[in-house]
């Protein structure tokens, strides 16, 4: 490979990143809209560490997983937040007073 050349397993580790990135940004917004009465903050902040979302909506329930053992046929949903939890590096929900704030890691690069 040539000096200065890109790396192709650098560009694929990077696409992967920034796919994981989004996909966790869409379904905590999209969950904050439809689930939790509505979003009522975004932050985005790009560290040294990685990417961190901060997304707080107006709800007070926490995020729920549906067991896929006890889904009712033609159910829909469910698997957002264990998602959101397998592609992130570090997950926290905090309950304000006037709903709930949710803080995601993901790192720059992908798991091993």
């Amino acid at each position: 490979m040539a000096l200065g050349a890109p790396d192709p397993q650098d560009e694929e580790a990077g696409a992967r990143v920034l796919a994981d990135a989004l996909l966790v940004t869409s379904e905590l917004v999209t969950n904050a809209i439809r689930h939790g009465d509505g979003l009522t903050a975004f932050d985005l902040w790009i560290t040294d560490d990685g990417l961190i979302l901060t997304v707080a909506d107006a709800s007070t329930c926490p995020p729920v997983t549906t067991d896929p053992r006890s889904r009712l046929k033609g159910q829909v949903g469910g698997f957002g937040w264990p998602l959101v939890c397998r592609l992130a590096r570090h997950v926290a929900v905090t309950v304000l007073p006037d709903g709930k704030q949710i803080t995601v890691l993901i790192s720059r690069t992908p798991p091993a």
